[in-house]
């Protein structure tokens, strides 16, 4: 099953494709137990916000900017 950590950049909202909404920042997981670890990784990291994990990735209000990465594609300050 695929899985979504879902959070929201604050340093990037309000700015560019979310100047008048949220920058909504998604990563493809392959299991839950890699959502977890990316959830964590994610906590640490001061500019994301309301960091979850789902099946689906977050939903988009107007002025909204959603960005969906696969884990893959991650370089090592998510996965290390």
């Amino acid at each position: 099953m695929t899985w979504f950590v879902n959070m929201q950049d604050s340093f990037l909202s309000g700015w560019g494709e979310a100047r008048n909404g949220r920058a909504l920042y998604c990563i493809r997981c392959t299991s839950y137990s890699q959502a977890l670890q990316i959830a964590a990784r994610a906590r640490t990291r001061s500019e994301m916000k309301r960091v979850a994990v789902s099946s689906r990735p977050r939903r988009l209000r107007p002025g909204d900017q959603r960005t969906i990465r696969d884990v893959s594609d991650l370089g090592e300050v998510w996965t290390g």
